[in-house]
């Protein structure tokens, strides 16, 4: 078996915490590089922490070494930007997109992405927009596989309050119920599945593009 080394973006946030943990568990994997902003705490033998000026390609094609996939779950707020959309996108398009690109020429073969139920391209709203054309863009780029993740509302603990988040924990029962047939994408999930189905995905080294929403990712965590 060859055990990868991985890349993971966004280690910091809901989804990335998760998504460290099942890497640092799982036989696949021997090494688990973290691009990061801050210096962090993680004491691991597995664990390689990288802190990485993103606004320098340079920095960050010396950090990313060499590996074999990618993950990424970087993200910010509005709130964290201040509302400035030209900073939103410095960190949710150009992070992913650079370092994507870069991944390529180190010769990363498997690039995994958390992206959003409703991402499009030519989206009137700005996040779906915006998370549209990273899917277009990642997916021109000659990786062997790309896996995007399109989840609803993400269901777990984190330090930033979001009303549309807390109100999808305690509504899950209730949208469980009415959100049936077309409507299943829709359905809230925890932060600790979405993780868990992309490293699923990850193992499971298939070639080509691949696209999960609530069902998909819950049939690959069975």
């Amino acid at each position: 078996m060859h055990r990868k080394t991985a890349v993971v973006l966004g280690a910091t946030g809901l989804i990335g915490q998760h998504l460290v943990q099942e890497l640092l568990q799982n036989d696949f994997f021997s090494k688990v590089r973290l691009l990061v902003r801050r210096p962090l705490t993680l004491n691991h033998p597995k664990v390689d922490i990288q802190v990485v000026n993103f606004n320098d390609e340079k920095d960050i094609a010396a950090r990313i070494d060499i590996g074999d996939v990618i993950f990424c779950c970087i993200g910010t707020t509005r709130k964290k930007v201040k509302g400035n959309k030209t900073e939103y996108r410095k960190v949710a398009y150009d992070i992913p997109i650079i370092t994507a690109r870069l991944g390529v020429q180190h010769g990363f073969s498997q690039f995994l992405m958390v992206s959003a139920i409703g991402a499009n391209p030519v989206a009137a709203n700005f996040y779906l927009q915006l998370k549209g054309c990273i899917e277009e863009d990642i997916t021109a780029l000659p990786f062997e596989s790309v896996h995007i993740f399109r989840p609803s509302l993400l269901l777990g603990r984190k330090e930033e309050f979001r009303l549309g988040e807390r109100l999808g924990t305690f509504l899950r029962p209730v949208l469980s119920f009415l959100l049936i047939g077309a409507w299943r994408k829709y359905r809230p999930m925890q932060a600790a599945a979405i993780a868990q189905s992309m490293v699923a995905a990850a193992n499971k080294e298939i070639a080509g593009i691949h696209l999960y929403e609530y069902d998909e990712m819950n049939t690959l965590i069975k």
